[in-house]
């Protein structure tokens, strides 16, 4: 592909891309395609020959789309958002055009030294513990997500718990790690990935609110203790994917440094709610952490993947991943005076992502971001309102900001009869999760294109499902 020729789809993309964000609302918010539709319409063989570059963007509509489910929809309220916007996009662009491989600060300083000064604005835009700043102990990082990024703090909780290997008395068998049984799912992942056994991942038990009982996991740390065990790692959540759930950060940080165990707390989704002084709360308590990370990706306008990763003392993390084989030395990273972000992750090369945060950061100002955040907040409320005044619902779980657990007050089947049929209409997705051993809806705002209009309608659907369903 020439410049020229470039220069002219790169166009053709462009605009498909403006367009398709004019009209992503009229499409079905789930995909309705059936298993194997897509490949059924690809051909067995790849081409001989090249093919026109209109002809693989007649394809991208006719047979890519109807198989896409639109993240970025304003009837979107599944899982947790995944933002994309203009800045980002662009910035992505960039990156992928530049085409660098940023694993050592030598392969192209300014990516390093980009991501590095980004990082820093978030500690400062958040009002983060100063520990996480690149210019003490710590700093951040940009990683792919939040699970590779609880992977990589868990190793350094594992390593440091064994004196980085020279303790031969401290096995890795004998080690354990401890979250609540709400937290997500890439833990117990992590902890199979690092060796040490799924045996040794204890799930504590929740209050009311669903958040980590303290006083229960000193127990099971004083019970472990007892039998020869070395506690580890603990996963606090600030925001848990089944309803944000808050653990108690201070009661658990408190018991951490006691113990002398690695705290990390991962704040995926409302990790963003802090760029607003009135939302702070959501990180009381993690000056007691030793890491941390939040997803820019999920509501800060960031398309996906962006994982912000923090570390207060970047000697450990460096320590337990840092490997340095003979074709990778090179003066600068001798010297100390620069950051090789490979050190700080478990693949060696990495993308230039701290382009599209720039953009993002850039474009909208803190002012726009906090605008972004208080939009999804008061949405969310306003939806939770809905469910409050009517007596066929009820709301299952603490909903502060923009995500509302709520169900109908009949059977599990019945819920899951709305979810289904409200999901297979096309005219939003919602997901589900169950608390209380309950079947229970979930509704998430994020969407920058979500308007109170669509929050209404929204109420209007379910509520007619409902009385369709039951």
């Amino acid at each position: 592909m020439t410049p020229e020729e470039f220069r002219k789809a790169g166009r053709e993309v462009i605009d498909w891309i403006a367009d398709y964000y004019e009209r992503v609302g009229e499409f079905p918010v789930m995909s309705q395609v059936a298993p194997g539709d897509i490949r059924s319409k690809l051909p067995d063989n790849p081409p001989h020959e090249g093919e026109a570059f209109g002809d693989v963007m007649r394809d991208i509509e006719d047979i890519i789309l109807p198989g896409i489910s639109h993240w970025q929809s304003p009837n979107f309220y599944a899982f947790f958002p995944a933002n994309a916007s203009g800045p980002a996009i662009l910035g992505d662009l960039l990156s992928s055009g530049l085409g660098v491989n940023g694993m050592l600060w030598a392969t192209s300083p300014a990516c390093t030294e980009l991501e590095t000064h980004i990082m820093d604005w978030l500690v400062k835009m958040l009002d983060l513990p100063k520990k996480f700043l690149s210019s003490s102990n710590g700093g951040g990082v940009i990683h792919d997500t939040a699970s590779s990024a609880t992977l990589c703090a868990l190793l350094a909780g594992r390593e440091r718990a064994t004196n980085y290997g020279s303790n031969k008395s401290g096995l890795k068998s004998e080690l354990t790690v401890y979250t609540s049984n709400q937290a997500h799912s890439s833990l117990e992942k992590a902890v199979k990935i690092a060796g040490l056994g799924k045996d040794n991942l204890r799930l504590i038990e929740v209050d009311e609110t669903f958040a980590m009982k303290s006083e229960t996991l000193s127990a099971a740390i004083e019970e472990d203790l007892k039998n020869g065990k070395k506690p580890a790692f603990v996963c606090a959540t600030s925001g848990t994917t089944s309803s944000t759930a808050f653990d108690p950060l201070p009661q658990i940080g408190k018991i951490c440094k006691e113990k002398n165990i690695w705290l990390h707390v991962d704040a995926a989704m409302t990790g963003t709610a802090a760029l607003c002084p009135e939302f702070r709360w959501v990180h009381e308590g993690l000056e007691m952490a030793d890491s941390y990370c939040f997803n820019p990706h999920k509501w800060m306008l960031t398309n996906f993947d962006c994982d912000a990763f923090f570390v207060s003392n970047r000697k450990a993390l460096l320590t337990t991943l840092s490997i340095l084989p003979e074709y990778l030395k090179n003066k600068p990273s001798k010297s100390d005076a620069v950051i090789d972000y490979r050190d700080w992750q478990i693949p060696l090369g990495r993308r230039f992502r701290a382009l599209k945060l720039w953009f993002v950061i850039r474009h909208y100002g803190i002012k726009g971001l906090k605008a972004h955040v208080r939009k999804g907040v008061e949405l969310g409320q306003l939806f939770k309102s809905f469910v409050e005044k009517d007596d066929r619902f009820e709301i299952m779980a603490p909903a502060p900001l923009n995500l509302v657990c709520f169900r109908a007050k009949t059977s599990d089947e019945i819920n899951e009869a709305i979810l289904l049929k409200l999901n297979s209409s096309g005219k939003m997705y919602l997901t589900h999760t169950k608390l209380n051993n309950k079947y229970t809806l979930r509704l998430c705002v994020g969407s920058p294109l979500t308007e109170q209009s669509n929050i209404e309608s929204t109420w209007h659907r379910i509520t007619e499902t409902y009385e369709n369903e039951k």
